[in-house]
């Protein structure tokens, strides 16, 4: 099975990139969309943050006001570090599940779509690493169009992430967002034939096939020992 791990950052197209994967029958595991189902509420991570961030984070039907909550940490990377440190055990285990489910299903190949990819050290499961990345004056006039924030209000937001200019240098495929759709549609085709190249035998080996032909070569060994003399 090959595990692919996909991050950017805010306003780097990646959620696009994500998309794309899934248009061409690709798997993907959105860590959002894990995030949110862990803050429902009534959950564990939901007892957590109302326990640390208090009841004024609620809305009238008791779920956690996502956009309050934002607030309250990207102004304070300490409030942004407790919440990081009380939700990743519930998104880890989120996450795992939901690539259980589809190694289940037989899935040969899954894209990870993690934002915080390094800073959770979820990149050393897997390879390759895809990082859509973006110059950072193309991401602060997108963030501040697509959100309608102030310059100010954006670049707080960007600088609460980990630099794009960092995850590039540690990625093993790099799709350069600056330009147009068409350009970055261009750049997902070939990505797209790097990700779907067979598997190696070490990958071969982690995937529900692999695993079952393991299981049945030990079968076939066990019973001709017993039938030896």
């Amino acid at each position: 099975m090959r595990i692919v791990g996909l991050t950017g950052g805010i306003a780097s197209g990646k959620s696009t990139v994500s998309n794309l994967f899934k248009a061409h029958g690709i798997p993907v595991v959105d860590a959002d969309i894990v995030a949110r189902n862990v803050l429902k509420k009534g959950t564990g991570g939901w007892k957590k943050v109302v326990a640390a961030f208090g009841e004024d984070i609620l809305l009238e039907n008791g779920e956690v006001d996502r956009a309050k909550l934002g607030q309250i940490v990207f102004s304070d990377p300490g409030r942004r570090q407790l919440l990081n440190r009380l939700l990743a055990p519930f998104i880890s285990r989120g996450i795992l599940m939901e690539v259980l489910k589809l190694w289940i299903k037989g899935c040969s190949i899954i894209v990870l779509d993690v934002p915080l990819l390094f800073e959770a050290k979820m990149d050393r499961w897997t390879k390759p690493i895809v990082v859509v990345w973006v110059d950072p004056k193309t991401q602060l006039q997108r963030l501040m169009i697509r959100d309608g924030s102030m310059e100010q209000d954006a670049k707080s937001r960007i600088n609460a992430q980990m630099s794009l200019d960092l995850k590039r240098s540690q990625a093993d495929i790099v799709i350069d967002n600056t330009g147009s759709l068409e350009a970055l549609h261009e750049q997902f085709q070939k990505v797209l034939t790097q990700i779907t190249r067979p598997l190696t035998w070490t990958e071969f080996m982690l995937s529900r096939k692999g695993a079952f032909m393991a299981l049945f070569s030990i079968f076939v060994g066990v019973a001709i020992c017993k039938r030896s003399p």
